[in-house]
């Protein structure tokens, strides 16, 4: 019960924020539908539990599985274990992903049904597949981090070339999608799972990050592969304006519950089930500790669905109107200064990141607190909404304006940067556009989008994710430096932690 206590505790310092600003808006500049200001409040109650559910869940569930499955592939010693196992396990858990079935719904209907939704998950899912395999060769034989992903780069910036502009950005969107709040904290416990078997504590330490950032690269190769080789032409489409009876508060909530918790099930039976392979054959674990992380299963889909439901039913109607409303105002600045702030504070309200800073916190053992990573990342993810809403008002501007730059910058960085960062900042990218940013932030932008002359809701709207996804990458390894800085002036014990290779 303490737990459970402390947990609502630290989530409410995170939903909080995000809350009183719409509150606000609401009061002031964009008044609401009462009925929808209600069920936003509802929506801000579920999220707050399911989030802290969800985060007890993950610590004696998901992460426990995925340490445990890391040393048992690393202990094997045999690289076609480790091979075969990333292939499995990254095409498993990807297509267990929600975010990724969310942005595959739009993509299909947006395409009217050109690109199916089934056959967008499993090629993104063999993507992730791939590049998951490849990432945990990467740990076993010690090889650079900021190299492969250079290379991989590389790779995505070649075939960019080829990539028609709206799939350059639903590629860009798929692996921020695909990095979502169930696949990231099985990710980054497989990773530290086999890199914790090092006996250099050193290397242990920075290829406990960077899987994640190798994983969703896979996601943006194989869509623009499939792009390439479907030729599909330009997508046409219109948005789904189909919405819930806006006059009933619990309809929208009683709509979301059985899709959401469907699609929950759906995500997690394949963890369960390569759970249970692994227990009878190599774990063997008491029944105590059985019992402990079925439990856990347990906390995280009950926090998912709570969590899933709360964003689709309660924020994501409102985020379209307050986007809306602002855009239709006289004074741009307006929009353009919230964008920047709910940028700030909707990054504090995603799962992922939770558990994402929480590691870097213990693998660190303090020095790297999670209250500075936490705070660079909300800066960075602050930019990249304030950008996307600059696309959306300046009809100009187009996306690899921001993409091709930032990525030259971060890749440039990669060489700088101390290793450890090099990790923490590519996997945050990943991390940073989980449910609440493709959602809530998704329907602000294309609000927006939908009262600006000469802008395209779809073209807008997707892109968004992909700025989200970029700007951490910079900002964390800028935070890197800092400390290489810091530690360069102190030349103490603690110097290890971010000293270059």
């Amino acid at each position: 019960m303490n737990v459970l206590v402390s947990k609502v505790k630290e989530v409410l310092f995170a939903v909080l924020p995000i809350t009183a600003i719409v509150l606000l808006l609401h009061f002031t500049l964009t008044p609401l539908d009462p009925t929808l200001i209600i069920r936003f409040i509802i929506g801000a109650i579920l999220i707050i539990l399911g989030l802290s559910v969800f985060l007890i869940g993950v610590d004696i569930g998901i992460t426990p599985i995925g340490q445990t499955i890391g040393k048992a592939v690393a202990k094997s010693n045999k690289i076609w274990i480790v091979i075969v196992a990333g292939l499995l396990l990254g095409f498993f858990i990807s297509i267990a992903e929600p975010d990724l079935h969310i942005l595959a719904g739009q993509v299909e209907m947006v395409t009217s049904g050109l690109i199916s939704k089934v056959i967008l998950v499993i090629v993104v899912s063999i993507g992730i597949g791939l590049l998951i395999a490849t990432g945990l060769v990467r740990i076993v034989y010690n090889f650079p981090l900021y190299k492969l992903l250079t290379i991989l780069y590389l790779i995505i910036l070649v075939l960019a070339v080829f990539t028609s502009p709206e799939f350059l950005a639903i590629s860009f969107d798929a692996s921020g999608a695909t990095t979502g709040a169930l696949t990231v904290p099985f990710i980054l416990a497989l990773a530290l799972g086999i890199s914790t078997l090092k006996k250099d504590s050193k290397a242990s330490e920075k290829d406990s990050f960077g899987l994640v950032a190798i994983a969703s690269t896979g996601a943006i190769i194989s869509v623009m592969i499939m792009n390439i080789v479907m030729q599909t032409d330009k997508m046409t489409g219109s948005l789904n304006t189909e919405a819930h009876d806006s006059n009933s508060i619990f309809g929208p909530f009683l709509h979301e519950i059985p899709i959401i918790t469907f699609e929950i099930i759906i995500a997690l039976i394949p963890i369960l089930i390569v759970f249970l392979v692994f227990q009878k054959k190599s774990f063997k674990m008491t029944k105590k500790a059985v019992r402990k992380i079925l439990m856990g299963m347990l906390f995280t889909f009950i926090g998912l669905v709570l969590f899933l439901v709360g964003v689709n039913a309660g924020f994501m109607d409102v985020g379209s109107a307050m986007g809306y409303n602002l855009a239709s105002l006289d004074n741009n600045a307006y929009i353009i200064i919230i964008s920047f702030v709910l940028g700030l504070v909707t990054i504090l309200a995603e799962p992922a990141v939770h558990v994402l800073t929480n590691q870097v916190e213990d693998v660190t053992s303090g020095y790297v607190k999670r209250a500075v990573v936490l705070s660079t990342l909300s800066l960075g993810v602050g930019l990249a909404i304030l950008l996307s809403m600059l696309r959306v008002l300046i009809t100009d501007l187009e996306l690899w304006h921001f993409l091709l730059p930032g990525y030259i910058i971060a890749i440039t960085l990669t060489y700088f940067a101390p290793k450890l960062f090099v990790g923490i900042a590519f996997d945050s990218g990943g991390v940073a556009s989980g449910p609440m940013t493709a959602t809530f932030i998704l329907a602000f932008v294309q609000g927006a989008a939908g009262a600006t002359s000469g802008a395209d809701v779809l073209v807008d709207g997707f892109g968004m994710i992909a700025l989200v996804a970029m700007t951490p990458l910079i900002a964390l390894q800028i935070l890197g430096l800092v400390f290489k800085m810091k530690s360069k002036k102190r030349k103490g014990g603690v110097e290890h932690h971010v000293e270059q290779n």
